[in-house]
């Protein structure tokens, strides 16, 4: 019994020696499974849009599985690595999140200051065909000088086929210096022909707000108002406007949201507080169905009638403020269906200078109406029937024609209930 005990003791000894040696040995290995640079950085766009995306099923597909197939691969050099991650990406089907390489990413910062030379282009990916479409170009720009409108296809870009282009690749190809020139080849979904356009690029300038007053000669005396994006001091230069128009005794107003793409979604928000009273400007639904929202909570700066022009390139914020007016009985929509954008994203800062933009929620208008794909409906459609930007809002356009008549009845009956 007392050898066996210390044989015992001695195996025990032994066992601990043994495991206390692994342990040492352990811990000063290197882990057998370390990451290079480039998996880092895959995986910190995947952990990203792992929290943030806003569909929980990821388009139906296993995401960490998409992980680990991605960190596999293992590339050696960065170009590589750009590739894997937009692969991964384009597992989601949502042309809106998206990589954004340093030099892209520079381009956008620099953009979103508010200095840009390019060809005046507001462009999307069609989320269905993946064709690039124009949503609307710019007020002036060459673009728009050049006769390009909402829903044109562009299908090359000096030769290069759009399709084989990310969004800010394609964007990246029609910016540069003033001066320089690009080709675009250009369809129309009407057309059965194809075209190329030679743009000279310029630097191009924002002015968001236009405003005239307008008396009608049966007495409507309107307030038109043109808002083409919504940038930082769209809201002030609205309110402006709208104070100078009042103290002129309008009694109607036309706000003209034709071919505005969107912008900040706060200066869409200021702006429907203008007009509202009490009244859900907007809801957002995240990937949980959580709900957050914006409400006007004080007085309009005017109770007079209003009717918004909208059309194919009504899109975004635009499609926000369009949304909540109408939902909210306090103005008719006339026009066409909106373009149909209804996804937020937010941008994300990468380790290597590069930014990921992720959708993380959707809009729903007060009447819980989802936009995105869908557009929203005018209350009245009027087609566009104006071929040149001089034509806006002149006898020659039949949208704004159909917005006086609506306006000159309703101030008749206000008149008469008064």
């Amino acid at each position: 019994m007392y050898m066996k005990h210390r044989l015992n003791r001695l195996v025990a000894v032994v066992l601990v020696w043994l495991l206390a040696s692994v342990l040492v040995l352990n811990v000063g290995a290197k882990p057998a499974h370390a990451l290079t640079d480039e998996q880092k950085l895959l995986n910190e766009v995947w952990r990203i849009v792992d929290r943030a995306y806003v569909d929980s099923t990821f388009n139906h597909q296993n995401w960490w599985l998409v992980r680990q197939k991605v960190l596999k691969q293992a590339p050696l050099k960065r170009e590589d690595t750009y590739t894997a991650i937009q692969q991964m990406l384009a597992g989601l089907d949502d042309p809106y999140t998206r990589l954004l390489k340093p030099d892209q990413y520079r381009s956008l910062q620099t953009n979103t200051s508010g200095e840009l030379s390019g060809v005046g282009l507001q462009i999307a990916q069609d989320p269905d065909t993946g064709d690039l479409r124009v949503i609307t170009p710019i007020e002036g720009s060459p673009a728009d000088r050049a006769g390009l409108q909402p829903r044109d296809r562009i299908l090359k870009i000096d030769g290069a086929p759009a399709t084989d282009l990310t969004l800010d690749e394609a964007a990246e190809r029609m910016r540069g210096p003033a001066g320089s020139r690009v080709v675009l080849t250009v369809a129309r979904d009407e057309d059965t022909r194809n075209w190329d356009v030679e743009l000279v690029r310029d630097r191009i300038t924002i002015n968001p707000v236009y405003a005239e007053f307008r008396p009608q000669p049966d007495g409507t005396k309107v307030g038109y108002i043109r808002l083409t994006q919504f940038s930082a001091n769209a809201a002030e230069e609205v309110a402006h406007a709208v104070a100078r128009m009042e103290q002129q005794d309008a009694n109607a107003y036309v706000l003209d949201l034709r071919n505005n793409p969107g912008g900040l979604l706060q200066a869409g928000i200021d702006i429907a507080r203008l007009w509202l009273r009490d009244s859900t400007i907007v809801y957002t639904v995240n990937r949980d169905g959580i709900q957050d929202s914006f409400s006007a909570l004080s007085d309009p700066l005017t109770d007079d009638p209003l009717i918004v022009l909208v059309n194919q390139g009504t899109a975004s914020a635009s499609e926000i403020l369009a949304g909540a007016l109408q939902d909210n009985g306090r103005a008719q929509l006339i026009g066409e269906k909106t373009f149909g954008k209804g996804l937020i994203q937010s941008l994300f800062n990468l380790s290597d200078g590069s930014g990921l933009a992720v959708t993380i929620a959707r809009y729903e208008t007060p009447n819980h109406r989802d936009i995105n794909r869908l557009g929203i409906e005018p209350d009245r459609t009027v087609p566009l029937s104006i071929t040149s930007r001089e034509q806006v809002a002149t006898d020659a356009d039949e949208q704004y024609q159909a917005a006086i008549e609506v306006l000159t009845q309703q101030v008749v009956v206000a008149g008469a209930a008064g």
